[in-house]
């Protein structure tokens, strides 16, 4: 395959697919889509229930095979369960993936450990980001849905992945949260992360939007 040439002010790709296809019980989800993300981009795959928005980020994240087309991360042909794009990423589904019975500030202090960064300071400022500082020690169950997608946005700045696959991520979220995830994900955005956001309606950060509709 001949390789891009490089020009000056290009970046090239980090994340990019090729034809990409799904289909489940012989019906079509996904048909012919490409993509491309390079290095401090976003990508925001818009479209209503049922269009594919969510088999997407599952194919994405690996816990779905394409069918049909390419997903190549760095240049190189991806395959199931790559450690290397694995550690890459961090992805938030509509659930959010925390342990119910622990408090934020214990829910993220596991996941600073994950990843290596055992830092109170950090989990600290990731609870204050998200303004979660009078709940950081009640349980999750006792939390709003709003309180505890807030606690699954914060584990984001703890992880240290270069690349965010987020499933409706503003969902439960009033208007001063989702202004304090649009700074998070501009903070993200700005080290050089990257991000696809599956959403319903546009959000204010920009980036690319990939439009999806139901295959019919």
């Amino acid at each position: 395959m001949q390789q891009p040439v490089a020009r000056p002010g290009w970046i090239p790709p980090a994340l990019s697919g090729e034809g990409l296809g799904l289909s489940r019980a012989g019906r079509p989800v996904l048909r012919g889509l490409d993509l491309s993300l390079s290095p401090g981009s976003l990508l925001q795959v818009l479209g209503a229930n049922g269009s594919g928005k969510t088999s997407l980020l599952r194919v994405l994240c690996g816990l779905a095979m394409p069918d049909e087309g390419t997903l190549h991360w760095h240049g190189r042909p991806l395959r199931t369960g790559d450690p290397a794009y694995l550690q890459a990423l961090a992805y938030v589904g509509h659930a959010n993936g925390i342990d119910p019975d622990l408090s934020p500030t214990e829910n993220l202090r596991f996941a600073a450990r994950m990843a290596g960064a055992d830092d109170a300071g950090a989990v600290d400022r990731a609870l204050a980001a998200q303004a979660l500082e009078r709940v950081a020690h009640t349980p999750v169950r006792a939390l709003s849905q709003g309180q505890r997608r807030r606690v699954a946005l914060a584990r984001l700045s703890l992880a240290r992945r270069a690349l965010w696959l987020l499933d409706e991520p503003v969902a439960a979220l009033d208007a001063d949260a989702c202004a304090r995830f649009d700074a998070q994900l501009d903070a993200h955005l700005a080290t050089g992360g990257m991000a696809v956001i599956a959403t319903h309606q546009l959000l204010g950060a920009g980036g690319a939007v990939l439009r999806l509709e139901a295959p019919a």
